[in-house]
C-alpha cells in the first residue's frame, strides 16, 4: 500500500493553523475591543454580533445571552413601525392557532372565578362532552395535582389545558350536588375555532352575519352562512365587523370577492422590495346583487378594513358605525429554527381608489399608538361626527365621486354615536371589578336545572324580568364590597339588566343567543335595519349640495 507523504503531515498542519488563529483572534479580540478601540466594529449589519460576542466575552457578570436576545428582538422592531412585531417561540403555536380555524384541546370554554377555573360551557362533540364533563363544573386538580389558587391565570390554564392531539390530561372535578370530587381522562382533539360567531335572519327578510376574525376558515364559513340565509329567502345582508382587529389578507379578498361584480378591484399592496399586487372581483361572488351593510367601529382593523374599503370606494354597500382603528400595514411571517418568528411589515396596502388608511405612528412610540383610542374618546370623536378631523391632503373619490379620505382608518358613511344613556360610576365599577360577570356565573350555577328548560333567548330574557335579577345582583355586589348606591343604580337600572340578562344568556344558551339579544338594542345593527327597509344600503351618486357638506 502506498502513501502519499506530502499529506502525512496535513492534519498536524491544519491543527496547528487553528490554534494558531483562535490565539490571533482571542489577542484581536481582548486588545483591540474596548475603549475607543470598538472602532474596529465596521458597518451596521456587524454590530449586533459583534456587541453580543463582547458582552459574552468581557461583561463584569454572567449573562445569559439567549434571554438577553429575546428581550432585545421586540424592542429593535419597535423601532420600525407598531405592526412589526416578534413571537417567542413559546407563544407562536397560540398566535397561529387563533387564525388556523382549530387547535388541539379538551374542548371547553371557562373562566377564572375566586382562583378557580369555572366550566361555561362544553364544545358540542368535543372530547369534553363525550366524557361527560359538563357546564357548571369546575377543575379542582389536573394529573392528580391541585390546580387552584393565585397560581391559576388564564394563560397557564390554556396551556394546561391544551396539548398535542391524542394526548391524555386527568381532570378531578368539583360538580354541584357531588360529595366526591368526579375523575375524568380526557383524549384531547382538535377543537374547531369558528370565526364567524352568528349568522340568522334578524328581520322576516334581512340577515345578519357578524364575524369576529379573518382567519383560514372564514370564507367558507361566510358560504355556508349565506346558503343558509338565501334558503330562508335573505333579501339583504349586515355583515358585522365591529371589533374584528384583521387576520389573513386572503380570506378577506375572497369574502370581498363573494359581493363586487367581475373586474371590480378589491385592494393592492406594494413595498420597497414588494412588487405591486393588484387583487380584483372574478364576478363568481354568491351575493353581487345583495343590498348591503358593514357595520365598523374603532376596534376594526387591517382585513376589516380592507373589507370596509373595498366595499366603501366601489359603492357595492353602505359602511355604519364609528371610524375604523387606521391599520394599513402588511406583515410577512418570518420564522427562526428555535420556533420563534417575527412578523415584519413589508408593503402597504391601498384601497380601490387609491387610499391607504394607516393613521399616523411615531417609531418606537407603540404604547401611545395603541392607545390611540383614548385620545379619539376625550376628543369626542366616538359621540361626535363633527369632532373627527380628516386628513384634507389625503382625499380620494369612490366610483359614484363620494369624497372619502386617507390616513386614519375607515369613515363610514352614516356615523352612530357610541351610547353612553345610563352609564355611572357604579355600573363602570361593577363592570371593571367583574362582578357582572362573577354574578351571572353564580346565578346560572344555581339555577341551571330552570335555565336548562329554555332553547332561545326570548322565553328566558321573558322569566329573568320576572325574578329581580337586579336587586340580587345589588346584594351580591355589597358583599364583594360595591356599595349600594340607589341613585346612581336608578340611573344605571336598564343597562345593569341588559348586562346582567345578556350574561346570563349566555351561560345557559350560548353566544348565538347572547348576540341576538344584545342585537334587539343595538343602535348600530338597528340603523342597518332602517337602511335596508329605506332601500338605501345602495350609495348614490353625491349631489352638489351633498358633496360640499361632505368636503365639510
Amino acid at each position: 500500500m502506498t502513501t502519499n507523504r506530502p499529506f502525512r503531515f496535513m492534519p498536524l498542519i491544519i491543527a496547528i493553523s487553528v490554534v494558531m488563529g483562535v490565539m490571533i483572534g482571542t489577542y484581536y479580540t481582548r486588545n483591540f475591543s474596548s475603549g475607543n478601540r470598538l472602532g474596529i466594529i465596521n458597518g451596521s449589519s456587524n454590530k449586533l454580533n459583534s456587541i453580543l460576542r463582547i458582552i459574552d466575552d468581557q461583561y463584569v457578570d454572567t449573562v445569559d445571552m439567549a434571554d438577553l436576545v429575546e428581550k432585545a428582538m421586540p424592542q429593535i422592531l419597535a423601532e420600525l413601525d407598531p405592526h412589526s412585531i416578534y413571537i417567542p417561540a413559546q407563544n407562536l403555536e397560540e398566535v397561529n392557532s387563533e387564525l388556523e380555524g382549530s387547535f388541539s384541546g379538551i374542548g371547553i370554554q371557562f373562566t377564572i372565578q375566586d382562583d378557580t377555573i369555572h366550566v361555561n360551557s362544553v364544545i358540542p362533540g368535543g372530547p369534553s362532552e363525550k366524557v361527560g364533563l359538563m357546564a357548571g363544573d369546575r377543575i379542582v386538580k389536573v394529573n392528580d395535582s391541585l390546580f387552584v389558587g393565585k397560581q391559576v391565570t388564564n394563560e397557564k390554564a390554556m396551556r394546561t389545558l391544551k396539548g398535542p392531539k391524542d394526548s391524555e390530561v386527568k381532570l378531578s372535578i368539583k360538580r354541584k350536588g357531588e360529595k366526591n370530587l368526579l375523575d375524568f381522562l380526557i383524549v384531547r382533539g382538535d377543537i374547531p375555532q369558528n370565526s364567524i360567531n352568528a349568522a340568522y335572519l334578524i328581520t322576516d327578510q334581512w340577515g345578519y352575519i357578524q364575524v369576529s376574525k379573518f382567519a383560514r376558515t372564514t370564507h367558507v364559513e361566510l358560504l355556508n352562512a349565506m346558503a343558509q340565509l338565501m334558503a330562508a329567502k335573505c333579501q339583504g345582508l349586515i355583515i358585522d365587523l365591529r371589533d374584528n382587529t384583521g387576520g389573513y389578507m386572503e380570506a378577506a379578498i375572497r369574502m370581498v370577492n363573494e359581493f363586487l361584480p367581475v373586474g371590480k378591484m378589491i385592494v393592492y399592496a406594494e413595498g420597497r422590495n414588494f412588487p405591486r399586487v393588484d387583487e380584483y372581483a372574478n364576478g363568481m361572488g354568491s351575493g353581487q346583487q345583495l343590498p348591503l351593510v358593514v357595520l365598523i367601529n374603532e376596534s376594526s382593523a387591517s382585513a376589516s378594513e380592507i373589507f370596509a374599503g373595498a366595499i366603501q370606494d366601489n359603492d357595492r354597500g353602505t359602511i355604519v358605525g364609528r371610524r375604523s382603528f387606521g391599520k394599513g400595514l402588511v406583515q410577512q411571517p418570518i420564522e427562526f429554527n428555535d420556533g420563534s418568528a417575527v412578523r415584519l411589515t413589508v408593503a402597504r396596502y391601498y384601497t380601490p381608489s387609491g387610499r391607504c388608511i394607516q393613521r399616523p405612528y411615531t417609531k418606537g412610540s407603540d404604547s401611545e399608538y395603541q392607545m390611540d383610542w383614548i385620545t379619539r374618546y376625550e376628543h369626542g370623536e366616538f359621540f361626535s361626527k363633527d369632532s373627527i378631523k380628516q386628513n384634507k391632503d389625503e382625499l380620494f373619490h369612490t366610483n359614484l365621486g363620494r369624497p372619502v379620505y386617507g390616513g386614519g382608518g375607515i369613515m363610514p358613511d352614516v356615523f352612530v354615536p357610541q351610547d353612553t344613556t345610563g352609564y355611572s360610576s357604579y355600573l363602570i365599577e361593577a363592570v371593571n371589578r367583574g362582578l357582572i360577570q362573577r354574578f351571572s356565573i353564580y346565578y346560572t350555577d344555581n339555577n341551571r336545572s330552570k335555565l336548562n328548560d329554555f332553547e332561545s333567548y326570548e322565553p328566558l330574557h321573558k322569566y329573568l324580568s320576572q325574578q329581580g335579577i337586579v336587586e340580587q345582583f345589588i346584594r351580591f355586589a355589597e358583599k364583594k364590597g360595591l356599595k349600594r348606591r340607589n341613585l346612581l343604580i336608578q340611573k344605571s337600572r336598564k343597562l345593569l339588566e341588559r348586562h346582567l340578562y345578556g350574561q346570563i344568556i349566555y351561560n345557559a344558551l350560548g353566544q348565538l343567543q347572547y348576540i341576538r339579544f344584545f342585537n334587539t338594542s343595538d343602535n348600530t345593527v338597528q340603523k342597518a335595519i332602517e337602511i335596508l327597509e329605506k332601500g338605501e344600503a345602495f350609495p348614490k351618486e353625491p349631489t352638489e349640495e351633498n358633496s360640499a357638506n361632505q368636503h365639510g
